[in-house]
């Protein structure tokens, strides 16, 4: 081989040797992507609110109300919640006897009564409001059973919102005869001012009605099947009847109050041994 024909050999192999590193380097194509095989929805998905909202009250807090019976000498107070945008649920014995229903929400909003009308077989009332209601609860399928836990959401003593809990003890007959059927017994602390306050599960649906305490502390409820049975009956509820007030010669025109009489008295409790309504 002459001298010539090796430079050209030695220069062919330089360049093959250059062109091993840039193919072990070299960009290869990109792979595709997978193939999309799950359904894509055309619609966002629809978020169910948890927690708190922005006013610092959950769901559960927002539809429960404030009732004050302004009756014909007699004040009182119970709690009452919503089951649809203009529609309350409280107890019977916390609309009777009244001139004038007023109520008022979680964040001090007072709402117009347009009608009200209550059970002949349970101590159950409507309340027809003219403005809607800030939010309203899924009622249960089903009444609880002894041990579940339940949340009372209510206003005690007529006073600021308040929540507890406690558990299911049993099923009863109604001691004070106001409901047909058994009533349920819990541990759930009530006081004066929860009557018709919402008992709920563990999921936020409602599964039964406050409406008295006895003097151990037991709090008993209108069951939900019961509450659910009466709402699907359209002559299940009576229109009530406003009272009329006695005039005493000796009242002071220019003031509301009737001599005789104390504004701030709970007239619808009296504890005992046995269950007395918690209006």
């Amino acid at each position: 081989m002459t001298a010539a024909s090796r430079r050209t050999a030695a220069g062919l192999a330089a360049l093959v040797l250059g062109l091993a590193p840039l193919a072990g380097c070299g960009d290869f194509p990109t792979r595709p992507p997978d193939p999309v095989t799950a359904f894509v929805p055309s619609e966002p998905p629809v978020e169910t609110p948890t927690g708190l909202t922005p006013d610092g009250f959950d769901a559960v807090q927002r539809m429960a109300v404030r009732i004050r019976n302004v009756g014909c000498g007699s004040l009182s107070t119970g709690s009452g919640f919503a089951v649809d945008a203009t529609t309350l649920i409280t107890n019977k014995h916390v609309v009777a006897d009244s001139a004038e229903l007023q109520v008022s929400t979680y964040d001090g909003r007072d709402i117009d009564v347009t009608a009200a009308s209550t059970a002949s077989i349970a101590d159950l009332a409507l309340v027809r409001t003219s403005e809607e209601l800030p939010s309203f609860p899924e009622l249960a399928d089903a009444d609880p059973v002894r041990g579940d836990v339940v949340t009372v959401v209510g206003y005690p003593q007529g006073g600021t919102l308040t929540v507890t809990e406690g558990h299911v003890i049993g099923a009863t007959t109604d001691p004070l005869n106001e409901n047909l059927g058994e009533v349920l017994v819990t541990d759930a602390p009530v006081e004066p001012g929860s009557s018709g306050s919402a008992v709920l599960d563990a999921a936020g649906r409602v599964v039964g009605v406050v409406y008295a305490k006895n003097a151990a502390g037991q709090s008993f409820i209108v069951p939900v099947s019961t509450l659910a049975r009466l709402l699907a009956d359209a002559d299940a509820f009576t229109p009530t009847t406003p009272c009329r007030p006695l005039v005493d010669p000796g009242a002071d025109p220019g003031t509301d109050a009737v001599p005789g009489t104390d504004p701030g008295a709970d007239p619808g409790l009296t504890l005992g041994p046995g269950p007395a309504p918690a209006p």
